[in-house]
């Protein structure tokens, strides 16, 4: 199967101060930036550039050469190197694993073998599961935050991808002050808002993901390890979970997302790939909408004493007669036919 492209953020949004921060990593083992620079295209003049930006196929170019160059994919974070392939090790390590949960455990267990330097932890609470990064040593500021990034980014990408799976965020926190290149975060933590100052770096996700099952096998990782560091730089794309978070958007928020146009914006989707993904889980959007005006429907009927004219606007219908008509198909009775043998049986 092939896995779909990560989607890509504009051009030239990357922060040059990313750039900065992997160049101390060159001043710590005295190595010459020149040629990784060169072919990244970054010149010495937009390198001197306080608030320029860069794209990420430039970002994913410069760091890949530097981590080859240094042998570090830690890029001097910590107090020993991670040598070129150490987080390929770390995928195949949890290439076996049943499900999603299993995979971040054992991700979490073995970066504890690399590096002690940083600890992740995985917890679930409430239906919903947090990454979550222990700092047990200090980092020079610039490397600090593209460490934290990175780790985060890192982690996050072989998630989506050994489920074959975006997996939205519920809330991506870092323990600094919000940097002058805020408003890249959310590009690169997509979904729920990015918070700083906020405590101990980490993520947390709808916990239902961690049930699923694990897609890939040594093939796909072979493949991906050729563009390994992708994951970091992009956001993955597709959704094995999309049908939910459509539910969820319609019984939540349902009367103000009546159209397509409006819950692809909701889910930062074009209105195609909505439509798309929707089919590749078995689904049509006009089903989930009928679904939940079903739902909505019958609840308010059950629940209240609404005129049928409510609940048929309420429910998202332009008329009684429309909405009787829909109810019967659903039910084979007509709403006063529900609500009385409903109020009856109670």
């Amino acid at each position: 199967m092939r896995a779909p492209r990560p989607s890509e953020p504009p051009a030239a949004v990357t922060p040059m101060a990313f750039i900065r921060a992997m160049l101390l990593a060159f001043e710590r083992y005295g190595a010459d930036p020149s040629e990784a620079l060169r072919q990244a295209q970054i010149t010495p003049a937009l390198l001197r550039q306080p608030q320029a930006r860069i794209t990420a196929v430039q970002m994913e170019t410069f760091s890949r050469l530097a981590m080859q160059q240094l042998d570090d994919e830690a890029l001097g974070w910590f107090s020993r190197r991670l040598p070129w392939g150490s987080y390929g090790m770390l995928s195949r390590a949890s290439l076996s694993a049943p499900t999603l949960e299993v995979a971040l455990k054992r991700w979490c267990r073995h970066h504890a073998l690399l590096t002690d330097d940083i600890l992740f932890r995985l917890s679930v609470q409430d239906g919903a599961a947090r990454i979550q990064i222990e700092e047990r040593r200090a980092l020079v500021p610039p490397m600090r935050e593209l460490c934290l990034l990175t780790s985060l980014r890192n982690l996050h990408g072989y998630a989506s991808w050994v489920i074959d799976s975006r997996i939205p965020l519920l809330e991506t926190t870092f323990p600094f002050e919000a940097p002058p290149h805020a408003d890249v975060y959310p590009l690169l933590f997509p979904s729920g808002p990015v918070r700083f100052a906020a405590g101990p770096a980490g993520f947390g996700f709808d916990a239902r993901y961690l049930a699923l099952p694990q897609r890939r096998d040594e093939r796909a990782l072979q493949a991906m390890l050729q563009h390994g560091v992708r994951l970091i730089v992009l956001p993955y794309r597709r959704d094995r979970l999309l049908a939910e978070r459509v539910r969820e958007l319609l019984r939540t928020r349902g009367a103000g997302l009546r159209t397509a146009e409006a819950l692809a914006e909701a889910l930062h989707l074009s209105v195609r790939t909505l439509h798309r993904q929707l089919r590749d889980e078995g689904v049509s959007l006009q089903a989930l909408k009928d679904e939940a005006r079903r739902e909505q429907a019958i609840e308010l009927l059950r629940r209240t004493a609404r005129p049928v004219k409510q609940v048929a606007l309420a429910a998202g219908f332009a008329n009684e007669k429309s909405f009787a008509r829909a109810f019967k198909g659903w039910t084979g009775l007509s709403p006063s036919e529900f609500r009385a043998r409903e109020h009856g049986a109670a």
